[in-house]
This record gives C-alpha cells, sequence and structure tokens, in this order.
C-alpha cells in the first residue's frame, strides 16, 4: 500500500498544474491517470516533425493563467492563420467564396502544439509521482484517510483527494461511504466540454488553400465536417486543415466512410487537391472512456455555465476537492479554466 498528503485524480492540464505547484512547494503528492499518456484531453498526432493538435488547440487574449504558463516554460505563441477567404457550403453542399473571413482571426496557438504544456509541467514533476494506466474504481473514508483503489487492485492512502478530472467521470467512482445523492446527480449534470466533439486534421505537404487566397476556414451545413479552420505550424511544413465534425456520434462509427465523406468534402470546399493528403487523423472524443460518459454522446453547441455547485464544496469535511476545468467559475472548459481550477485546488488545500 501506498501513502501520501494529496492524491491528485487525473493527468491532464489541471492535475498536472497542481502537481507542479505542490512540487514547488515540496508538498506530498501522488497523480494517478488512467491513461497510458498525460494530457488529458490535450492531445497531439506528430507527422513529418511536425505536431498537431487532436483536442483543444486556441488559447486567447485576456486569459492571464496560460500566459504565464507559456511564459515560464520558454514556449511560443503565434496567431491563427487568418489571411484569405472563408469558404461556405450551403444545406446541398455547393461552395460559396466570400461569405467572410477567417472566424478564428485574433485566436492564439501555440508552437510545437499544445502538447508543450504537457512536456513541459511533467518534466518538473518527479516520474515516481506519476501513475499511469492508473483508473481509480474507488474512494473510500475511514478514520480521516480516504483510501483509493486502482483498477489493478494496488491502493494509496491519502489525507485528501483532489477530482482534477470531468464530474461525469468522477461520478463513476464508488465512494464509501456513497455520497449524498444531490452530490451525484450535481456531478451527472456537468457536461463535459467538448467529450461528444470529434476533430478530423488533413496533412499536406502544401498550403495550396492559401496560394488560392483562402484562410483555410470554411462553414458548412452539408458536412460531415462542421467547420475548418488552418492547423499548419507557424513556419514551414507540413501543412494542415482541420475540421470539427458536425455529425453526431453514433454517425460517425463507421470510420473508412467517414474517411471518404471528408475527403469528398474538402475537395469540394478546397479543389481536388485537398483529396489526397499524406494523412488524415481523426480523434472521437465520444468514445474516449476517459474522457467521456453515455451522457456526453450529444455534443454540446453553446458553452454551459461552469463553476462549482454549492452542493460538491466541503465533501467528506473538505478532503474530496473539485479541481477540473468544469469547475472554474470564470474560464470554465477552457484551457484557462484548467489552470484556474488548480489554482483554486491548491488555495483549499492549503487551508487545512
Amino acid at each position: 500500500m501506498m501513502h501520501t498528503d494529496t492524491l491528485i485524480i487525473g493527468g491532464g492540464l489541471a492535475g498536472l498544474s497542481l502537481a507542479s505547484r505542490l512540487t514547488d512547494l515540496g508538498h506530498d503528492f501522488l497523480l494517478a491517470e488512467a491513461r497510458d499518456r498525460l494530457g488529458g484531453r490535450i492531445a497531439a498526432v506528430q507527422h513529418a516533425g511536425a505536431t498537431f493538435d487532436m483536442g483543444p488547440a486556441w488559447f486567447w487574449p485576456g486569459q492571464p493563467r496560460i500566459a504565464k504558463l507559456i511564459g515560464d516554460l520558454g514556449l511560443t505563441r503565434f496567431d491563427q492563420y487568418a489571411q484569405g477567404d472563408l469558404m461556405f457550403e450551403n444545406e446541398q453542399g455547393k461552395p460559396q467564396r466570400g461569405q467572410g473571413f477567417a472566424s478564428m482571426a485574433g485566436s492564439f496557438r501555440l508552437e510545437g502544439g499544445l502538447i508543450r504544456l504537457i512536456d513541459g509541467l511533467s518534466a518538473k514533476i518527479d516520474a515516481n509521482n506519476l501513475h499511469l494506466s492508473a483508473p481509480i474504481t474507488t474512494l473510500t473514508r475511514a478514520d480521516g484517510i480516504i483510501t483509493a483503489t486502482y483498477r489493478d487492485g494496488r491502493t494509496v492512502r491519502a489525507s485528501r483527494v483532489v477530482l482534477a478530472l470531468p464530474p461525469r467521470l468522477a461520478a463513476q467512482i464508488t465512494y464509501t461511504p456513497a455520497l449524498p445523492d444531490h452530490a451525484l446527480q450535481a456531478m451527472q449534470n456537468i457536461a463535459t466540454w467538448m467529450a461528444g466533439h470529434a476533430k478530423a486534421v488533413a496533412i499536406y505537404d502544401r498550403p495550396f488553400w492559401r496560394a488560392a487566397g483562402l484562410s483555410g476556414d470554411a462553414m458548412s451545413r452539408f458536412g460531415p465536417l462542421a467547420e475548418i479552420h488552418d492547423a499548419s505550424p507557424t513556419q514551414g511544413g507540413p501543412f494542415a486543415l482541420f475540421g470539427f465534425l458536425g455529425v453526431p456520434p453514433q454517425a460517425r462509427k463507421d470510420q473508412e466512410r467517414l474517411r471518404q465523406q471528408i475527403k469528398a468534402q474538402l475537395i469540394r470546399i478546397f479543389g481536388p487537391d485537398a483529396g489526397a493528403p499524406q494523412r488524415l487523423a481523426i480523434k472521437d472524443w465520444a468514445y474516449d472512456p476517459f474522457t467521456a460518459t453515455a451522457l456526453d454522446q450529444r455534443p454540446l453547441y453553446a458553452h454551459p455555465h461552469y463553476g462549482l455547485p454549492a452542493t460538491l464544496s466541503g465533501l467528506w469535511d473538505g478532503k474530496l476537492i473539485f479541481g477540473g476545468t468544469e469547475v472554474a467559475p470564470e474560464f470554465g472548459g477552457y484551457l484557462e479554466g484548467a489552470l484556474e481550477a488548480a489554482e483554486n485546488a491548491l488555495t483549499q488545500l492549503n487551508r487545512r
């Protein structure tokens, strides 16, 4: 059996940010991550020396925490490519040019992809404090100590636990004594941001859309991609277009058919060069068991009002703390929200 003062469940940006802070303070902790990698919803594919985000890709002005983290890690941001016309595809699949300009102008991206944040934070943490492929099935509290049981049977005894993961996933853990029904219901009611989404990235050896005076942005009412953007690195190649799937998860199960539909759509909008990407990568978050639950099969089309419900505060005498982006009151759901939630969790830990 292992022992620690603080157990962090979840190795995404929130959990790693908190772990980095605890490392700096010399506090005793362990971080358990269900996946075999760190990063949570920050994920990437590598191709020909370039990195392409398969989860979140953007951050924005007015988000001070991520700006500071990027500076602290010595990383570099760049502006989303925004030069040229936007394409629009109507309900009949007919493309129209000049319906507007780049829709994400003013957004920032990170050189090397957002996975650089994960690499930078994890490099500061003792590898012995990071447990990968370690999903937790039960949390049991007795005599003021919380015992966490991993799926493989290992156990960790901790004074307090930070749930740095989506509340819907946290609701799948078995709690003894059981949490109040209203607390579990509140956890289920908090939608996991982007959990119902899927993202496709088409990688090319040259940005032919730019040569045609296009920004790479497109909006479609025909699909399967509802919106498309330039995903290329700031310098050099390879170059890429990425899109969000606008069809529901149940209609995305046939990957081969989906790939054919995506290529056909890219040809319609950007011409024949778009039909032969060097690689077409798809990440369907709705079928990732460490991101989404059955409740997340319905994609979100508007940003929820996030924050920590009162019913989730002070559980187990304040020893069970929520610390994922969905409970951040100001920037919930965003990368900035993950850092905000970690900051708030640290404040609660320091009170005890």
